[in-house]
């Protein structure tokens, strides 16, 4: 086999292990994602949108709308009125023979009242159609909220499980150090280095548990609930 051809199959193998490895290095950044379950995040948004307390507060302001809207077009019988008038049978028609005898009934119009009713129903219609865009703006900034939430929740999770592990490594790397130091295989020096790494461990999976809970705890404020709650 000739140097060129050499050269062309080193160049040739470099270049796999550098996909192979990017692929790997993807692989490993994407492992969040798994994770994520687009069904679940879709109920939290669905059980948000039920239980949080501004979302019903809406609800009450088209419902209030709604009903002026009934109120604003009943409000044709405003224009009218009705009166009556009793005239019995006296002296008074006998001297003016041109007076009815009995009841008498009127109606009046109030002309300016029924022109004006037409723009107080578009109002109160508008009122509601106003509600329910303010009710729709705020459920995408609650479900917006819910996503991101749940997303950092996830991801707390997975810095929790990658320092349980991490933890896990150095312990058993640290019974191997204790031992060879007991033995006197090791320095003082490394054993000591090791136990420092050992304790930065423990601290940091217990901050990637906090972590979790806060993000837990920031997720249910908008749900309203539990997450166990919901399965």
């Amino acid at each position: 086999m000739s140097h060129k051809s050499n050269i062309f199959l080193f160049i040739l193998f470099l270049s796999f292990y550098h996909i192979s490895s990017a692929q790997q290095t993807v692989s490993s950044q994407e492992t969040m994602l798994y994770n994520v379950s687009d069904v679940y995040l879709q109920k939290l948004i669905d059980t948000a949108k039920k239980n949080y307390p501004r979302l019903q507060v809406y609800d009450k302001r088209i419902e209030n709308a709604q009903i002026e809207v009934k109120r604003a077009k009943a409000g044709w019988f405003d224009a009218l009125s009705f009166s009556y008038l009793y005239s019995p049978n006296n002296a008074t028609t006998i001297v003016d023979p041109n007076l009815l005898n009995g009841y008498q009934v009127g109606m009046f119009v109030n002309v300016g009242s029924m022109l004006q009713r037409p723009a107080t129903i578009k109002k109160a219609k508008t009122d509601v159609e106003i509600s329910k865009a303010e009710k729709a703006e705020y459920e995408l900034n609650i479900t917006a909220l819910v996503k991101q939430r749940y997303y950092l929740y996830i991801q707390a999770l997975s810095v929790l499980k990658m320092k349980a592990q991490s933890l896990i490594d150095v312990e058993s790397t640290m019974q191997q150090v204790k031992y060879k130091y007991e033995k006197g295989e090791e320095t003082l020096d490394a054993y000591n280095k090791d136990l420092v790494s050992y304790e930065d461990r423990i601290e940091g999976k217990m901050q990637a548990e906090g972590a979790v809970l806060i993000a837990k705890s920031n997720l249910e404020e908008l749900l309203g609930t539990k997450l166990e709650n919901i399965k």
